[in-house]
């Protein structure tokens, strides 16, 4: 561990001298890969240069003791020897995490679909109640919401709706939300108070940007038509609507919030250049072992990560069995206690696997 935060900080210094060539300063796109590089390195290296200084002053103290000192210094040696033993355990058990390899798509923007499944009218309602709770988070966290396509249902909620959240980390806060959430309570339709079980399905992707996904504009057909709003209510009579097909993937994306027709097809290229970066990952991800796979899930979006029990108030997240009776505060978009359970279970899994 040690011979890697020393490399660490030989790199980190390396950075430096780099940001301080002309050559690089005058370069913009080496001058921000450098610069990224370096602030990533920050945390890590100051931690690693805290533990050099306490691991020398603990070897200073330990030899005062064998220096056959009084008894009233022996003790204070002894009190000071026992407190930087404990700092300098805390500090490697941070480094030990520190050291965990990032995510490279943490600090990026996140495309977010949320579908109402199984449940007809309820899976939609319980998609709105979704898509509202991520607003509200993404609000604490002082992120912004851009809606880029949406399907309203004739009764309220969303048969679909598609948005980007922008924010410094927002993909490593919400990239645990990708499977199938699961809600039951009692329908406004339901005369007899019987309890239903709908479902609404959400993806996260990671904004990608265009050096990471090279999409030929050739291979992209491109169609337009009138947007149109529940019951099939003209939104508007002009072809502002655009639908985009990438024909060697298959994935097709429609935008159709936007009054312009530019604007709606800038809002579905992102989405269209999002899906093929998590398609080529995906296909990565599978030649991996699975033993090497987060136990916090695949992230596949069939899969069950979550229930919403609305009569006993509780939410339980299935992938670490985590219980909590704060329904109401989680839907108002307090979602920070499930999401550092599961940073700290990925992060624990990341351990192991280093470890093996």
């Amino acid at each position: 561990m040690l011979e890697k935060l020393q490399t660490l900080e030989d790199r980190y210094e390396k950075l430096n001298e780099l940001l301080s060539d002309p050559e690089v300063a005058s370069d913009s796109n080496k001058l921000r890969e450098y610069s990224k590089e370096q602030a990533g390195l920050e945390e890590t290296v100051q931690t690693y240069r805290e533990y050099k200084d306490i691991c020398s002053q603990h070897d200073d103290t330990r030899a005062m003791l064998d220096d056959g000192l009084d008894e009233e210094m022996k003790e204070m040696a002894k009190a000071e020897l026992e407190e930087l033993s404990e700092k300098k355990a805390e500090l490697e058990e941070r480094l030990k995490f520190l050291l965990i390899p990032k995510d490279p798509n943490d600090d990026k923007n996140v495309i977010m679909e949320v579908r109402g499944a199984a449940g007809g009218d309820e899976a939609a309602l319980f998609a709105g109640d979704l898509f509202r709770m991520y607003s509200r988070f993404a609000e604490f966290h002082g992120w912004k919401i851009d809606i880029m396509d949406s399907h309203e249902s004739e009764v309220g909620g969303y048969k679909e709706i598609i948005f980007m959240v922008n924010g410094s980390g927002a993909f490593s806060k919400l990239k645990f939300e990708n499977g199938a959430h699961r809600v039951q309570r009692v329908p406004q339709t339901e005369s007899g108070g019987r309890i239903h079980t709908s479902t609404a399905t959400v993806a996260v992707l990671p904004e990608a940007e265009e050096i990471e996904v090279d999409v030929n504009e050739k291979d992209i057909r491109v169609d337009t038509f009138a947007s149109s709003g529940p019951g099939g209510q003209s939104v508007n009579t002009t072809m502002s609507a655009v639908r985009l097909t990438h024909e060697p993937t298959g994935i097709v994306v429609s935008c159709q919030d936007e009054k312009s027709q530019i604007k709606n097809k800038e809002k579905a290229m992102k989405v269209l250049r999002a899906r093929i970066y998590e398609k080529f990952q995906q296909e990565a991800q599978a030649e991996y072992d699975e033993h090497r796979k987060s136990a916090v899930g695949s992230g596949d979006r069939s899969e069950r990560i979550r229930t919403y029990n609305f009569p006993q108030n509780r939410v339980t997240d299935h992938r670490i069995g985590l219980t909590l009776q704060k329904l109401d505060r989680i839907l108002e978009g307090q979602l920070d206690e499930i999401t550092e359970a599961l940073l700290i279970e990925e992060q624990t899994k990341a351990l192991e696997q280093i470890g093996e």
